[in-house]
């Protein structure tokens, strides 16, 4: 509500369908469920098909009337892929497999990109550092972070 911070400790990330796919949203809190309800039964629609799930919804939240007024930004993952759907029917896999969205995304995209190509880290130690950077900087990031993780295929 203004400058103040009012979802300080709300949980953004959740895992959908039966735990393989990760959804983590930015923006508002009541439009994010909103989206995640919708993505889950696009998920189970499309057998878990991350890539088709999330330009289904992208094209429904971009045409629906009542759905183009929500206000937020979803990042989706699951073992192969990593996308960011937008409420602009846009359907992004960013470089580099990182994804980095909110307020303190550009800080946390740059300081994850860093450390990917200049250490050894494991991609939890880079996420977790790239975080602290960003909270660090950005004024509406804070240091209250959920982490969850999936095996990748290789």
């Amino acid at each position: 509500m203004g400058n103040t911070v009012m979802k300080g400790n709300v949980r953004k990330v959740r895992r959908l369908y039966n735990d393989k796919v990760i959804a983590g949203f930015a923006g508002g809190t009541a439009d994010a469920f909103t989206l995640f309800e919708l993505f889950e039964r696009k998920l189970e629609l499309h057998q878990g098909h991350l890539t088709k799930a999330a330009v289904e919804l992208a094209k429904d939240w971009r045409t629906d009337r009542m759905l183009r007024k929500l206000e937020a930004l979803l990042a989706v993952a699951d073992e192969n892929s990593s996308l960011i759907i937008t409420g602009n029917g846009d359907v992004i896999q960013p470089e580099n497999d990182l994804i980095a969205i909110g307020s303190g995304g550009a800080y946390a995209q740059a300081a994850a990109r860093a450390l990917l190509e200049n250490t050894e880290m494991s991609a939890r130690d880079i996420t977790e550092k790239a975080l602290n950077i960003a909270s660090d900087i950005c004024i509406y990031t804070n240091h209250n972070f959920n982490f969850e993780e999936l095996s990748s295929k290789s």
